[in-house]
Order: C-alpha cells, then sequence, then structure tokens
C-alpha cells in the first residue's frame, strides 16, 4: 500500500491526468446486459479459505519484485487460479525504477474466465511487497490478504461461469515502491505493475465499467477508509451493500487522497476506479505486519460485502 503527501500535491498541481504521458480522451462505454446470477453468490465466500491463501504467500517469506520468493508466490497464484477455471496470462516486462539500481523484472498476472464476452470491471490486487533494509517485512496484511481474497473471490466466481466471464482479475507486481514513490504517470518508482498495465488496456478502456483495488483489508480491527476522492456512485454502492448485510460499521472515508493501485487506471485508463483498504493499521511497513494481526472475519466482510456489491451493479434484476 502506499500513501504519499507530497506526491497528492504533485497530482493535484498536474490536475492528476495531466502530466506526463497523456491518455487519450475518455470514449463512450460499451453497451452492458445484465447477467443472472444468485444474488445469495455473496455468502460462499469464506474467510477461512482467503486467510489459507494469505498464510501460505507469508510461508514464502519477503515477496519483493524480482525475487525468488516472489516467483514462488506467483506459481501458488497461478495454480490456484487454473484450478479454478481460469485462463491466466503473465504480463511481462522490464523497468528500472530506481535509476543506478539496475533493471527489474516485473510480472502481472491477468486472469479472464473463459467465455465469450468483454470483461466489464477490473478487481486488483498488489501481490509484492516492500524492500526494507534490515527489516524482514512479511507483509502479511499488505499485499497478502488482497492476494489470498482475490484468489478466494476467483473460486466463488466460477461457480457461476456467465457472472464470472465479467471479471478481469489482475494481481500487480512493483507496486511497493523501492526508495520513494513517484507518481500515476511521472514514476518511475512505485505502482509500476499498475501503471504498466493500464497504460496496456487504454485502447479497450471504454468496455469496463469500473474498477476496484483490494489493499489491507485483513485487519482485525477491520475499519476500511476509502480514499477522500472515491467516485461517489461506487462507493454508495459499496455503503449499500454493507448496510444490506448489517456490517456499515466496518466503512467509511478516509481524511485524504491515497496513492494506490487505483489511481494509474483512473488518470491513464480513464477508468472509475476504487480502493478498497484499510489505512489504519499500525504494523504498515514494519516487521510487525504478520499473520497474527488479520482475522477470518475481516477478510470475510471485505470479502462478502464486495460481492454483495457485484451482484447489485452487474447482475440482472
Amino acid at each position: 500500500m502506499v500513501f504519499s503527501i507530497r506526491w497528492l500535491a504533485i497530482l493535484a498541481a498536474c490536475g492528476l491526468a495531466a502530466c506526463g504521458d497523456k491518455p487519450k480522451p475518455t470514449e463512450p462505454q460499451a453497451a452492458f446486459t445484465p447477467v443472472a446470477v444468485s444474488p445469495d453468490l455473496w455468502k460462499e465466500f469464506s474467510g477461512e479459505k482467503a486467510l489459507a491463501h494469505v498464510r501460505t504467500q507469508v510461508e514464502f517469506g519477503p515477496r519483493p519484485s524480482g525475487s525468488s520468493a516472489l516467483e514462488k508466490a506467483r506459481q501458488h497464484i497461478l495454480s490456484t487460479l487454473a484450478a479454478s477455471g481460469w485462463e491466466t496470462e503473465r504480463q511481462e516486462f522490464k523497468e528500472t525504477p530506481v535509476p543506478g539500481r539496475g533493471e527489474t523484472a516485473f510480472t502481472n498476472l491477468i486472469a479472464r474466465f473463459p467465455k465469450p464476452a468483454a470483461q466489464r470491471v477490473i478487481i486488483g490486487s498488489h501481490y509484492d511487497t516492500k524492500v526494507m533494509n534490515g527489516v524482514r517485512f512479511l507483509g502479511a496484511n499488505d499485499g497478502g490478504s488482497s492476494t489470498g481474497a482475490l484468489l478466494e473471490l476467483a473460486r466463488v466466481l466460477a461457480t457461476a461461469p456467465a457472472f464470472a466471464a465479467q471479471f478481469e482479475l489482475v494481481f500487480f507486481d512493483g507496486e511497493e515502491a523501492v526508495v520513494s514513490f513517484g507518481s500515476a504517470e511521472l514514476g518511475p518508482d512505485g505502482l509500476v505493475g499498475s501503471r504498466h498495465y493500464a497504460k496496456s488496456i487504454r485502447d479497450r478502456a471504454q468496455q469496463y465499467k469500473f474498477a476496484l483495488v483490494w489493499d489491507m483489508i485483513g485487519d482485525k480491527d477491520l475499519t476500511v477508509t476509502l480514499p477522500s476522492d472515491s467516485p461517489k456512485n461506487l462507493a454508495g454502492a459499496l455503503f449499500t451493500a454493507a448496510d444490506q448485510l448489517g456490517l456499515r460499521r466496518n466503512f467509511g472515508y478516509y481524511g485524504q487522497q491515497i496513492l494506490d493501485d487505483h489511481v494509474p487506471l483512473a488518470t491513464l485508463a480513464r477508468i472509475p476506479a476504487m480502493d478498497i483498504i484499510d489505512f489504519d493499521y499500525p504494523a504498515w511497513h514494519t516487521s510487525g505486519d504478520t499473520l497474527d494481526k488479520l482475522s477470518v472475519e475481516s477478510l470475510e466482510i471485505v470479502g462478502r460485502v464486495t460481492l454483495k456489491m457485484l451482484i447489485s451493479e452487474l447482475g440482472a434484476k
């Protein structure tokens, strides 16, 4: 997860999408026909299964970009998706996020369900962990929790193939900065994977209705803090879903903007994007970000509320 007051000022001064490599003007969205899906599909999301995937990630140890540990995590993600029937693409590329420190290989993982359809919604999570000198950073919550939850979401969606075909699941590499974060457009450090992916989908960006990014969603003391500039319709839909499940107390706003993987999707690909994140997490970027800080209940709350929202937004009424 990333946050930077300094870069928020730069983004504001640049008008967000006005800096750097300019995106194409937004095109009208493609027509969308809601699909039939059980209104109770959200009940199938298991916090226990999500946490089991988090545990596997953590057992690989620190997982910075370019490391052998991250490749092990990648193989776990790919095999889990294949077992649920998803087709995957390795989006491989090389960049030099920090000048003078050499080139790094990055790999985004993109999953689509094998049924002819134009995907309508992107759901993303980063799966790398931050390099921290002198700190064994396991990233149980920051990188692990959202990745485990996204794998469980893939399993649940696969039980409803026509619904699953509406989604593009993306596991971003290179979210964490090596030294200090750049911006969505200026870079180069941090948000490397989501920036590369956002640029790669510009020519088909109109097919997407919106994008959601999960990050740091497993804290036992769950308080989802949506960025203050979240699209109102998406935030409202999430809050409504939380209300319907009696879980509204766990969802609110953060007092400021947050620089995370949703920003390149919004500014470079011009897709309405929202970050579902609990930034109120004392162990953030410390050696204390360990599995014992997480809970089955928190993962289940975020997974089920998000699914409830997705059913409402994409399912036939």
